[in-house]
């Protein structure tokens, strides 16, 4: 019981994993934010692939995405780091988001909840011409700590699916040693049943 348990809590954290880090996909291709996306990218095949490992029982993809989640936990520490600028980090002048191949930043700083935008004219000389410049006022929340929030809730669902995943593979991996123990097919080869003859050949002789 305890393991039918495991195994659906952490189908339903995977599923849970796939909406958010989807939603989170959405609003960083409206931001162009390029390594985030290529980020979400692949946590999304290795979620599906976890996924599958467990409605499958194999316990080798679920041990890779247990792996994956470590570094998926390390990611998003640093975008946490980045936009609370710890160290020497800042939100502000850094462009590693977009592999500095644009100036966007996060979709949040102009749409969040109640922000509002002003054009501002005429623009610095260094702004680029495909670029408007523009001043953000009368949030209700930062753009940061919507990025913040975005990163905890992934590193929350990263924890929970970490320790179920080494559960089940634990699970799996004990079921799997109990069969053989008992004398499964994999351990013991399965030999049919072997025809015997009850006809015996006897002498004959032939008189003269």
């Amino acid at each position: 019981m305890g393991y039918c348990s495991g195994r659906c809590t952490l189908i339903f954290i995977c599923g849970m994993q796939l909406v958010c880090v989807l939603e989170r996909q959405i609003f960083d291709f409206l931001g162009y934010q390029w390594a985030p996306i290529l980020a979400n990218f692949v946590h999304i095949i290795i979620v599906i692939l976890g996924l599958f490992g467990t409605i499958q029982y194999r316990p080798r993809y679920i041990t890779g995405y247990a792996v994956w989640l470590v570094l998926w936990v390390t990611w998003n520490v640093f975008v946490i780091c980045f936009y609370l600028e710890a160290g020497d980090l800042s939100k502000e002048t850094d462009l590693i988001l977009t592999f500095n191949i644009s100036m966007h930043r996060s979709w949040w700083m102009e749409n969040g909840p109640g922000c509002m935008v002003t054009s501002v004219t005429p623009a610095p000389d260094w702004a680029p011409e495909d670029h408007r410049y523009i001043t953000v006022s009368g949030c209700f929340l930062e753009y940061q700590y919507i990025e913040v929030a975005h990163s905890s809730l992934q590193i929350i669902l990263a924890l929970a699916g970490f320790i179920y995943a080494c559960y089940v593979v634990k699970c799996i991996t004990e079921e799997e040693d109990s069969f053989d123990f008992i004398g499964g097919f994999d351990s013991y080869g399965y030999q049919g049943p072997q025809k015997t003859s009850h006809l015996q050949l006897q002498p004959m002789y032939m008189s003269k």
